[in-house]
């Protein structure tokens, strides 16, 4: 048996506010660029990058695009200190959140009109995706599953349970 974490790194419409300067969101599509392109991204703890839990090249990290956002599913390695501590905290709830690094390709800005400023990403080199307890945009999710045989299972489903969400059928 396989132990898995998987969620959302980042959602798309969903606005935040960025150190009290701007508002931002992601617009749909901006990571299929980088996720066709980029040769490797990293999931790390708490965007610190000594503490690695899994990477795309080592296929110890799946992220797609779908019509919600970023997905992912990770298999941590329990038998590292790090792999550990990913497990343990999202096992218990600690941390339920994702953030990611990036550099954005392309933006569009929009007057606020009495509010602050919205920026829109329609673009992003994807560097790493993060374990946070702390996400800037708070709907993201990272949950622990056990995960049985080859893990298709688990996949049609949390393909299944994604696709009713974004038809607003499921939580």
């Amino acid at each position: 048996m396989a132990e898995r974490i998987s969620g959302y790194a980042a959602r798309f419409t969903s606005e935040t506010t960025i150190a009290g300067e701007f508002r931002e969101l992601l617009a749909p599509g901006c990571f299929a660029r980088t996720l066709r392109e980029s040769p490797d991204v990293v999931m790390i703890l708490d965007h610190d990058t000594g503490r690695v839990v899994g990477r795309t090249t080592a296929h110890t990290l799946n992220l797609r695009e779908d019509s919600t956002g970023l997905w992912f599913e990770l298999d941590p390695d329990p038998t590292t200190p790090s792999g550990q501590e990913a497990i343990g905290t999202v096992r218990r709830g600690d941390i339920r959140g994702c953030s990611f690094g990036f550099r954005v390709r392309a933006e569009e800005w929009r007057d606020g009109k009495n509010r602050l400023p919205l920026r829109i990403i329609k673009d992003v080199d994807l560097f790493e995706v993060t374990l946070t307890a702390f996400p800037a945009y708070g709907d993201t999710s990272a949950t622990f599953r056990v995960a049985t045989g080859n893990g298709t299972t688990e996949r049609v489903k949390a393909k299944a349970e994604a696709a009713m969400k974004a038809r607003g059928l499921a939580p």
